[in-house]
This record gives structure tokens, sequence and C-alpha cells, in this order.
């Protein structure tokens, strides 16, 4: 829609489309620099698929890492970057994150008491044996907070379609710790932990809220601190511009009618992906089945639309952040992460057969699922199988190994829930033949995995797929084990669990250049218009550089277009 900034119903400098990491990041900064700015929400809840998330920010050379005498080479970062990303991201956007990430968390640490960062030392890079990888990672994480502190907007930030019993929360450095409850007396001390925690969220009614909930809320606490005006159930229609094709805002619906917004300096794009329209990914990647996504409900490209409305080309439509998942028959997604590094199981195709290694990063785990099933061979789903002995010893799908509680949150005991089994989500069976049969694999292919892997595994080397060499690998292994992700499967029942292609949201979006400005399709800008996060093409390419890869350049372009927009507010006039 064409229209100047004359006639709206409201204007502000800068508007901020979506109320995730990176849009509350823009609207801090964006407000630090002297400028008006207004968020606006399409949902009745702010937080974006930053509060559904695990919260990881990842920045190499963050104050947290600094604080504790460890800081990435930059330049070595850069050429990490430049080689996953295989030359589908300009070098000077890869260096604008470099550069940029860490000082916007000291620009967060500095603005507010909210903000506090904490690295996650030894969650290693995925690729920590590339040059510029990191073993000891970048991942940067906040503490836990008590969602009381949010005051009226408690209710409205968005929460998880999973919801853990009130209590059970796992501080950034704890959940390793935890998955070895049967490994070490530490697993045991944190199982005590949230047993303690249960049991004060009931006495004293605390509502403590860890990883991507703490983050979202303490984004929102910071932008309240500040004046700085979030309105919910504000969707965006459209895009407002000018003559000469620059944006000037954005039609907006609100209370029951439409207000044109006027944008003096520029729109933020930071509405996120197009998760949900299954419609739309059917046809840029016609492997995707089902709606699998954990992302934004919201999240159905609104951004997406508008910008390439106003002349933006796009990129990487057809990609997403890929999450190997279960889906249980309720709908509900649940992650396959710490399970694909147990030693004593491996996941077949349908043929019957390994085709990757197990515990790889979970964007190659999803790329290895796509190729495979555009070869003509069923991966979607695939079939992770385990064995009794490690049903008993390691957390498998939410169930913990230890004896049977009556009345416990999770499962726990010795046997499988019946109720997975008759969900045809898991199946049992006591011999390779009976479980090919339930799984719908050839039973001599079957049986000939099980002995090749018996083998690699006893050897204490896989030969055929190298799981196990990756320092990312072995986090979440078994380390009493001299290969912490490789043990022969022992005697049965057997145990398969069905695999699906899940995501934690669509990656591709709006072409954008270093400062986050959207590019029309010769490479010109379009005027007055940023976009970050999922909205936009991902800096990470096709890859996946560490746990944070997908916030932390959310909030690193949110503070770079933010700080762009303040700029040129200085070095031109109002609009």
């Amino acid at each position: 829609m064409t229209a100047g900034v004359d006639g709206v119903d409201h204007a502000v400098d800068v508007l901020i489309v979506g109320s995730g990491g990176g849009g509350m990041t823009a609207a801090l900064t964006a407000h630090a620099c002297g400028l008006d700015a207004l968020v606006i929400e399409k949902s009745s809840y702010f937080g974006g698929s930053t509060a559904l998330s695990g919260g990881g920010i990842w920045v190499p050379g963050a104050p947290a890492q600094r604080r504790e005498g460890y800081a990435p080479e930059p330049e070595g970062v850069v050429v990490y970057l430049q080689k996953i990303t295989d030359g589908l991201v300009s070098e000077a956007r890869i260096r604008r994150y470099v550069e940029s990430a860490p000082r916007m968390l000291e620009f967060l640490e500095k603005l507010s008491g909210w903000f506090e960062f904490v690295w996650k030392p030894g969650y290693a890079d995925y690729y920590p044996e590339l040059p510029g990888g990191s073993e000891l990672g970048s991942t940067i994480n906040v503490p836990p907070i008590d969602l009381r502190t949010l005051g009226v907007d408690e209710q409205r930030l968005l929460k998880p379609l999973a919801l853990a019993p009130k209590g059970i929360w796992l501080g950034p450095k704890e959940l390793r710790t935890f998955y070895r409850i049967r490994q070490s007396w530490a697993g045991k001390g944190v199982l005590l932990k949230l047993i303690w925690r249960m049991v004060k969220a009931r006495v004293f009614n605390e509502r403590i809220a860890a990883i991507g909930q703490s983050l979202a809320a303490r984004l929102r606490l910071a932008m309240r601190e500040r004046g700085i005006p979030l309105w919910l159930d504000a969707p965006m229609v459209e895009l407002l511009t000018d003559a000469d094709g620059s944006v000037t805002g954005a039609l907006v619906e609100r209370e029951g009618g439409r207000q044109r917004i006027g944008a003096r300096r520029g729109v933020i794009l930071a509405s996120g992906g197009f998760d949900h329209d299954l419609a739309w990914r059917k046809e840029l990647l016609p492997v995707l089945d089902q709606d699998w996504s954990f992302g934004n409900p919201a999240a159905t490209g609104d951004g997406i639309r508008a910008g390439q409305k106003a002349g933006a080309a796009t990129e990487l439509l057809d990609e997403a952040w890929w999450f190997p998942a279960i889906q249980w028959p309720d709908g509900r997604m649940q992650f396959m992460l710490n399970e694909r590094m147990m030693p004593a199981q491996f996941i077949v195709n349908g043929e019957g057969k390994r085709f990757v290694n197990e515990a790889a990063p979970y964007m190659d785990f999803g790329h290895a699922m796509i190729d495979g099933q555009k070869s003509g061979v069923a991966h979607i789903p695939c079939w992770l199988i385990t064995d009794h002995r490690s049903w008993n010893r390691y957390v498998i799908a939410g169930h913990l190994p230890i004896p049977k509680i009556p009345g416990a949150p999770v499962p726990t005991g010795r046997r499988v829930p019946a109720a997975w089994l008759e969900s045809g989500v898991v199946k049992a069976a006591t011999n390779w033949d009976d479980m090919a049969t339930k799984i719908g694999v050839p039973a001599h292919q079957l049986s000939e995995t099980a002995r090749r892997f018996n083998e690699l595994a006893r050897k204490g080397h896989d030969d055929d797929f190298n799981r196990g060499d990756s320092v990312y690998d072995n986090y979440y292994g078994d380390p009493t084990l001299p290969n912490p992700n490789l043990y022969p499967l022992g005697d049965p029942p057997y145990y398969a669990f069905r695999i699906v292609l899940g995501d934690l949201g669509t990656s591709g979006g709006l072409r954008t250049d270093e400062h986050a400005r959207v590019l029309r399709a010769d490479g010109t800008v379009v005027r007055g218009l940023y976009a970050v996060g999922n909205t936009a093409a991902p800096v990470m390419g096709r890859s996946y550089a560490g746990a944070g890869a997908t916030i932390g350049p959310a909030m690193t372009f949110g503070f770079v277009a933010a700080k762009h927009v303040a700029r040129q507010a200085v070095n031109s006039p109002r609009r």
C-alpha cells in the first residue's frame, strides 16, 4: 500500500514486527539510541519461538566467556562460519555477526540488571574439528527466573505446548549431568534438586522458568523498565510504502479496526518464519509430510510475504532448523537429542539400514532424512532401535531409569509404558525378525545391521559412520565407556522409537545485507526495511554452528538493524 507518514493513525521512529528475541533486542537497542520504538505482536502472547526454545545464544567472544578467560579468535570464527556455510553467505554478513554478537551481549548487560549471561563450557560447537571450531563451545545462557517478576505479563508469555510439572526446571549446566543419573552421583544429585524444587514450588508458590522462557521474560522486563510499548493482538496486514518503494510503516489490525502506523526511520521485521504454513512448506519441499514444527504457532510467514510484496528477494525457503523428533498420538512433539548419542542404539531407514552418524548435529541428521527420502527409500519416519539394558540405564523420551515411582510426573520404572506401545510410536520385540515386521523393514537386513553394529561397537570404532569421533558426539554419551557413543546391543526385548522430521522453525527468508537491510533480487536495498531472525535468510546458510545458532543471529541482527537505523537518523532528514 502506498502512503506517506502523513495521515497515519500513529507514528514512531522504528516499528518492530514480532516480539521474539530479535524483535525485543532491536527495540531495546533503538530505544537506547534515542529512537521512539514500538513492538507489535500478531498473537496474544509475546516471546515468539525464543520463548519455546532452549534459550541458548551462540556468541563466540561473549563477555561471559571472557570473564572466564576464554576468547575464541574472531578470525578463526569467521573461517569456521565460511566453511560450514559453503559460500551461501556473504563474508560481510559473517564478519558483521562475529564482530557484533559479543557487543550485543555487552550492550544488554550494561543496559539492565535483568540481563545475566552465563557460559556453558564444554558444549562444543557442532563441528569442533574444523578450523576455527571450538571444543569448549560458545553457547551462552541466562539463569532461571521466577515468572512472578513479570506481574500481569506472566500470563502473556508464550508457553511451551508441553509444560513441565511445577518446580521441574534445569539450569544451563545441569541437563548433561542429569542425563547421567545412572552413571554418576552428580546426576543423582540433580534428581534430588528437582524433588526439592517441586516441594518449594508447592510450598512457596514459586514459578521458576529456565531456558527460553527465562530469556524472553528478561527481555520483556527490560523493555518494560524503559517504557517501550508492546502491542499484543496486533497483526501486520501489509507494509506501507511511498512512491519510490521505500517502506514508511505498516497497516496493523488492532482493537477491531485497522491502524496505519508510520515509521519515520524504518520497519524491522522480526516476525519469524512460516513454520506452520504447511501448504507453502510442502510446495517448497514435497517430502515434508506433516506439520512437525516446534516453532511459534503464530509463525505463518506474514513478514516474509509482506517483504516479498515490497519487492524483496528470498533465499533458502526450502530450509528449516531441522530437529529429529518423536510425535505422540496427541500431536505433542518431543525432541530426539541425547537418545541419538546413547551408545547402544542405531537408527535405520525403510530398508533396515543405518544411513547416518546417529549422533550427528540435528541439522545434518535432518538433511540425511530428506536426502534419503528423495532417493525413494523411506527415511521419514526412521526408527531408533535400542535394548532393555539401555532402557534401564539412560534417559529415553523423558523416561527416567529409576525404580517405579507411583504418581511421578514423568515415566519411571523398568517397563515401557503400555500407552507408548499401544500408540504405535514405540515397538517392542524379542527378536530381529519380529522387530522387522513391526517396523516394516526387511528382516534379513535388520538382522545384518544389528550384527554389523555390534561388531563395530565391540571393536570400539564406528568404521561406517564415525560415530563418537567428534567431541560433539560425546557430549550426551556415556563417559564410563571407552567410546561414549558405542556399546553393543545386548539381550532382548528390543525397542524401536519412531522418528519424524521435526524442526525448530523455518530458516529461509528475505535476503538481507550485513546491516540487516532487506534486498531486492538485483541487490538494491528496499529502503526503510530490515529483517532479522527467521524472517531473514540465515547467516548460518544450510548449517548450524552450535547450540544457540538461531537465537544468537536473531538477537545480533536485531541489534545491528537498530544501530543502523539510528545512524541513518543522524545522517538524514526525517521522512
